[in-house]
């Protein structure tokens, strides 16, 4: 039967535009369906318009910190519209150099909804609200639907917004209440307490950033705390009421202790996100979801064998540049002749809190429990030198996780200044087996805080 595509792809974020460009490279007719913008949550929403706020934050202690150097005091304000709309203007500018890729590559852009006929078959629904339809048939076809931010279940959550919201409020809140501890929450925490908004983080456990090496989420969170963030750990019950003070949230602890806090008209809802795979006419196939999450194999195949998944939709590693590998090792694979899988061991990964961290490799909590005392442990905390000048006592944590049976370095955590530029390096090392003898024997670069890496004793 002949098909109107080779490839047919539900969703034009990172991991389906990847997919797409790549599969189209090797001769595939590759069509692409997208009811919103085209780079999905990273562009839009997430990665790049969120590290932009991220860079805007730090002014403000820039500022500060530059008369230890010499420098006058500066009075300066933030413009908060004009700092959103260069944010978004940002965005629309990479919203076309997508288009013209998919363009060059010569992949079909679909403006819609796309759902399962059957397994061959797509309708794609008119994005406007129309009645307009197109039914389309493909050899192949791709669910690539990335996920949605989740509101829990709380009394008054209708008066919250969600981490996709912030980009474009038309005022900068002046209190916010952040629920939740992982790390959008913490981003955004850290980003509107440095652009000058009054902070509180409300968690459920004891700490934030569950997952993560225990001395990562023990630093930062103290860092926050320092920097004026005031976290409310320990929650079990959380009420929103919209009265004409603000929204006022009600948090009661496990001790029946209750308190009250007062927000600026806006509550931030940042408690994590889910595959946003509802109303896809997955019955009309054989995909297979468990919690929303499509079931895929090694190579990215759901149940159907000529139906595939990547990205966050199916709840793997919720990365871009992971829906990106995953996404180019499908094509490859399919389309290529080039049979490869992803490998999800030493990922490298960061959190743009305010100090930033990063990691790659296992925790030490990961690394005990599958090596036992075997486990040695190398950490580093010092000031670094751009504050002693600049007269803060900010401080970097540098860590590393070795298997003292073959020396070899199974993880590398830190928080602190670029954080995420110097682990992207580590990675390396830690993907490549460097052992810590490895490390020792390289010359590190004086001075600099890096170098801590390689001479940790």
């Amino acid at each position: 039967m002949k098909h109107d595509f080779d490839l047919f792809v539900i969703g034009a974020g990172s991991g389906g535009i990847a997919t797409a460009r790549r599969a189209a490279q090797y001769g595939a007719k590759v069509g692409i369906a997208e009811f919103d913008r085209l780079g999905g949550t990273c562009v839009n929403r997430g990665c790049v318009p969120k590290k932009l706020m991220v860079y805007a934050s730090h002014f403000p202690d820039l500022f500060e910190e530059s008369q230890g150097y010499g420098w006058s005091s500066v009075e300066s304000t933030l413009d908060w519209k004009k700092m959103i709309t260069a944010v978004n203007n940002e965005v629309n500018r990479l919203n076309g150099i997508y288009q013209k890729m998919l363009d060059n590559s010569k992949v079909e852009v679909l403006q819609g909804y796309g759902k399962f006929v059957d397994s061959h078959t797509i309708m794609v629904d008119d994005a406007s609200g129309g009645q307009s339809q197109r039914q389309v048939t493909a050899d192949k076809i791709l669910i690539a639907v990335g996920g949605k931010p989740v509101k829990p279940h709380i009394l008054g959550i209708e008066h919250a917004i969600t981490s996709d919201d912030i980009f474009h409020l038309k005022k900068q809140p002046k209190r916010i209440v952040i629920l939740g501890g992982g790390y959008i929450g913490c981003e955004f925490a850290s980003i509107l307490n440095g652009l000058g908004t009054e902070v509180t983080q409300v968690i459920r456990g004891d700490k934030i950033l569950r997952g993560f090496d225990e001395d990562i989420r023990i630093e930062i969170q103290q860092s926050m705390i320092n920097h004026g963030i005031r976290i409310v750990n320990n929650i079990e019950l959380i009420a929103i009421d919209k009265t004409s003070e603000g929204l006022k949230i009600t948090v009661k602890g496990s001790g029946d202790t209750e308190e009250t806090v007062v927000a600026d008209a806006v509550s931030l809802a940042a408690v994590g996100r889910k595959p946003n795979t509802q109303n896809l006419g997955l019955e009309n196939t054989k995909v297979q979801h468990r919690d929303g999450a499509i079931l895929v194999d090694e190579y990215s195949r759901t149940h159907e064998e000529n139906i595939y998944a990547v990205g966050d939709c199916t709840d793997r590693i919720n990365l871009t540049p992971v829906a990106i590998n995953e996404g180019r090792a499908l094509a490859d694979t399919v389309f290529g002749g080039k049979s490869r899988i992803m490998s999800y061991a030493n990922i490298p990964t960061a959190v743009f809190t305010t100090p930033e961290a990063a990691t790659v490799g296992l925790t030490e909590a990961e690394a005990r429990e599958k090596y036992g005392d075997a486990v040695k442990i190398y950490r580093s905390r010092f000031r670094p030198m751009y504050y002693t000048l600049a007269g803060k006592d900010e401080k970097t944590l540098m860590k590393l996780v070795v298997d003292s049976n073959t020396d070899k370095v199974l993880g590398a955590h830190m928080v602190g200044n670029s954080a995420a530029e110097i682990i992207q390096g580590v990675a390396i090392a830690v993907k490549m087996g460097a052992t810590k003898a490895d490390f020792d024997a390289t010359v590190g670069i004086h001075p600099t805080s890096a170098e801590e890496f390689v001479t940790m004793r």
